[in-house]
């Protein structure tokens, strides 16, 4: 095996590697395949004239994007469809969300799709407990959010995981938290989503950035720097050398205006606007749940 061969394979084994610790920058629990719980039900790609569509930039309908498997579209729809009430995220609108982030990665090439894998095994975990919690007939729930209606969502809700708060009340009643060490608490795994979308979040809005002047950034020195002040404030020095060999594998421009379904910078800009700031409004909601209830920093 010639050297270039040999490097090859150690940057690949690298990688594979960094598949295992991206959200936790350590040795974590590999989980199996966990069953996928919640259902998708097939909803419509275009997005109605709702309150979240009536901003003055870009389509206020996404159209489906024809040969892609990553929607734009429909990963807003989730988003959108994730807060309820005041201060709540809905589960399985989140959960769906991403989902589609999961093929938004896996888009972008083999090496970023490592990384996903891992968010993967990490929704499954949640949907999991879900339903666990769903077939326990002693499953306690908060007598504040059971068996309600969230408005922006427009379905009815209840159990013990159908809402970010709802699974904080019931796992701390349950002493299922370990504020010392690791357990497989929903909590704890939710913590380690809720960083990786800061992590997308940053990294989109950076995307979408049109600069007064000077030339727009590679899509790959972007996505390191929403790294640099996000994930890898959790990772160890190892993982954040990892991390960059991932970057360097990212697709161009012209790719990601492919994947959005759009001609231009101008163009992208509108639609991952929308999305940036509907992930904001989740992320936001979430991070208030973990603060109000000291999990920020849960081993």
């Amino acid at each position: 095996m010639g050297v270039k061969s040999k490097a090859a394979l150690a940057i690949l084994l690298l990688l594979l590697f960094l598949g295992t610790l991206w959200l936790h920058g350590g040795l974590d629990y590999h989980w199996d395949a966990c069953l996928k719980g919640y259902n998708q039900v097939n909803e419509p790609h275009q997005l109605s004239n709702s309150s979240a569509s009536k901003e003055s930039e870009g389509p206020q309908v996404l159209e489906e994007c024809p040969g892609q498997t990553f929607q734009v579209s429909l990963l807003l729809t989730h988003l959108l469809a994730s807060p309820a009430f005041t201060s709540d995220v809905l589960l399985q609108p989140y959960l769906s969300s991403w989902d589609e982030l999961v093929k938004f990665m896996n888009a972008l090439g083999p090496m970023v799709g490592l990384i996903s894998k891992e968010i993967e095994t990490k929704t499954s975990i949640i949907r999991e407990l879900a339903l666990l919690a769903e077939a326990s007939p002693e499953a306690e729930v908060n007598p504040d959010s059971e068996n309600t209606v969230s408005p922006e969502a427009g379905v009815k809700t209840s159990g013990a995981y159908h809402s970010v708060r709802s699974m904080i009340w019931v796992e701390l009643k349950r002493g299922l938290v370990d504020f010392k060490q690791q357990t497989d608490s929903g909590c704890r795994t939710l913590l380690r989503l809720h960083r990786a979308l800061l992590w997308l979040k940053l990294f989109l809005a950076k995307l979408a950035e049109i600069p007064v002047a000077g030339r727009l950034k590679s899509p790959s020195d972007l996505c390191r720097e929403a790294y640099k002040v996000t994930l890898a404030n959790h990772h160890t020095w190892f993982v954040r050398r990892a991390a960059e060999l991932a970057f360097i594998a990212m697709p161009e421009r012209s790719f990601f205006l492919k994947l959005m379904c759009v001609q231009n910078q101008e163009e992208l800009s509108a639609v991952l606007g929308r999305v940036v700031r509907a992930i904001g409004v989740v992320y936001d909601r979430t991070q208030k749940a973990l603060e109000d209830n000291d999990m920020l920093d849960l081993p």
